[in-house]
């Protein structure tokens, strides 16, 4: 994909052109103004400049014909309001490829301009063209396990489909690979993957992120902004940790699901949700539902194909495989592209248990690679890897050891848990997030074990 830089002294203008392009894959960065802009195109290479006409210290006409004389392999699309239509024409006969009025009627128009501008390069940029892969093909899946052979062939039926999708499984269990894999493999590959996290903002902040606001519509909401659902258009719609989301959010996302369109924040104009719906969730979905935390209506309109993902305990098999893969990948990230593990060292990971799943697999693998000085890896270097990188609680409070005590799994839960709230200061949030769960579900858990 293309390295792209959006200049525009509007924020609002600027966050909905680069989440537009980055949906698509494309290294989108951006510049407060005219000035700005050009002090970044001297220091690094782009293919495309997206520029404003009207901004302060340098303008776009101006900052047109710098580049174009200093630059002259990078693409330069103008955007011009309304009224300024004139200088947009001039500019594209100095040099500018072409220039798209605000406000930008779509994300599709935006990124359809910028694919023609990067078709018709000459080849001459600086930039590696390598074309990603969709993220869902960057991972290969691993199937080795006789659960997951069951999980690859419903994904495999459900990825062409348009159905809603809700993948259910514990905290770093895969859901989120497992939704680009569906997205990797389906009519939309060619679209954006747009991911929401329910649980990282807040309700006012998340409405405005999922259905994007109007100018005005609230206190600091200084320019329009496009939602991510807008920006998703033609593409999949991913929301994660969906079970996390409030009762009124539930009650609009809803809606959208059942209509197929939505308006802003502040706005009236109907949108239509041209996306495909991906949820997950760690929360037994289900439960929640029959507890009444969860809209059923809701719950049917997300679950038409509910998929559970195993824990990476209950699936083995796929230890070994799957370590090499991401050992491969964190130690090209680290500079030693060519690390290995040993017998020892693949059967010691196959007994562990993996309480995060994934996600404490590729800790622990990016840990040895920082500590490894063998291509090797060992089950000495894995042992040692461990004892850096483990939660600490000391089973008695006035003991000072600093090795995570071993017992059941509920027991490893609790010293985990206690030790979290430890490290944020008793902030719950923190906790959570260091944890990789919902604030909801460390409620409970907290409940569950007495722990104040």
């Amino acid at each position: 994909m293309a390295r792209i830089l959006v200049a525009d002294d509007e924020s609002g203008v600027r966050e909905f052109v680069a989440d537009a392009l980055a949906a698509v894959g494309h290294d989108v960065s951006t510049a407060l103004d005219g000035a700005d802009a050009l002090q970044q195109v001297e220091k690094a290479p782009f293919d495309v400049l997206i520029t404003d006409l009207h901004m302060p210290r340098l303008g776009g006409m101006d900052l047109l014909q710098r580049v174009r004389t200093s630059h002259p392999h990078l693409t330069v699309i103008v955007l011009t309001a309304h009224g300024t239509i004139r200088g947009a024409v001039l500019s594209v006969k100095l040099g500018a490829f072409d220039y798209l009025e605000k406000p930008i009627e779509s994300p599709a128009v935006l990124r359809d301009l910028v694919a023609r501008a990067l078709a018709l390069q000459s080849g001459s940029s600086p930039v590696k063209k390598a074309a990603s892969a969709p993220a869902g093909e960057t991972v290969t899946l691993t199937w080795g396990a006789p659960a997951m052979v069951q999980v690859e062939s419903l994904l495999k039926r459900v990825a062409p489909t348009q159905a809603s999708v809700l993948l259910l499984g514990e905290s770093g269990s895969g859901k989120e690979v497992a939704a680009r894999w569906i997205h990797a493999h389906s009519a939309r590959r060619t679209g954006p993957f747009v991911a929401v996290n329910c649980a990282a903002l807040s309700e006012t902040l998340l409405e405005s992120d999922l259905f994007g606001h109007e100018k005005g519509a609230f206190t600091g909401a200084i320019a329009r902004k496009l939602g991510k659902i807008e920006a998703a258009a033609g593409g999949t719609f991913f929301l994660d940790e969906v079970g996390e989301l409030r009762p009124e959010l539930q009650t609009k996302l809803l809606r959208v699901l059942q209509e197929r369109c939505f308006e802003r924040v502040g706005g009236t104009a109907p949108i239509a949700a041209d996306v495909r719906w991906i949820s997950a969730t760690n929360r037994p979905l289900a439960a929640e539902v029959r507890n009444g935390r969860f809209r059923e209506d809701l719950y049917h309109r997300l679950a038409v194909f509910p998929l559970v993902l195993p824990p990476l305990r209950n699936r083995r098999e796929d230890i070994a495989p799957l370590a090499a893969l991401l050992l491969d990948r964190v130690g090209c990230e680290m500079g030693k592209p060519h690390l290995t593990l040993d017998d020892g060292a693949r059967a010691w990971l196959g007994m562990q248990p993996f309480l995060g799943n994934v996600r404490d697999l590729s800790n622990l693998l990016s840990r040895v690679a920082i500590l490894s000085e063998s291509g090797v890896i060992t089950r000495a270097d894995l042992e040692l890897a461990e004892s850096a990188g483990v939660a600490t609680y000391p089973s008695n409070p006035d003991a000072s050891s600093d090795v995570l005590p071993l017992g059941t799994m509920d027991e490893l839960e609790q010293a985990a848990i206690k030790k979290a709230l430890e490290n944020a200061g008793g902030n719950r949030k923190k906790a959570a997030e260091q944890l990789g769960i919902g604030l909801r579900t460390l409620y409970e858990k907290l409940k569950k074990y007495g722990i104040r």
